[in-house]
């Protein structure tokens, strides 16, 4: 019985890749600092889908940038990124076709 739980388990582990869940962890720490800077513009439920369309869009050196703001209040260049990443056409395709509003320029 054991070994039937053990193995699959293993496997499944066995296939995750360490960069893959590095860059997972990364994404929703940006996420973290994005949401409540897109509140400042809209309510909740619609700034978690223009966070998701920013985090898609933003670079991996983007990412990287805005997850290390976890924990503190979003500076000034942090908010500038989020505006930057959220006026790119890609952005924007993105917020229309989920009917989200686009952020102020």
């Amino acid at each position: 019985m054991m070994k039937t739980v053990f193995l699959p388990a293993l496997l499944l582990l066995a296939a995750c890749n360490p960069q893959d869940m590095a860059d997972s962890v990364a994404r929703r720490a940006a996420k973290s600092v994005v949401v409540p800077v897109v509140q400042q513009y809209m309510p909740a439920p619609q700034a978690e889908g223009v966070a998701n369309c920013v985090i898609d869009n933003a670079s991996a050196g983007e990412i990287s940038s805005l997850a290390r703001d976890v924990g503190t209040r979003a500076g000034t260049s942090t908010v500038q990124t989020v505006l930057a990443i959220a006026r790119r056409p890609a952005t924007t395709q993105c917020l229309l076709a989920q009917q989200l509003p686009v952020l102020p320029a």
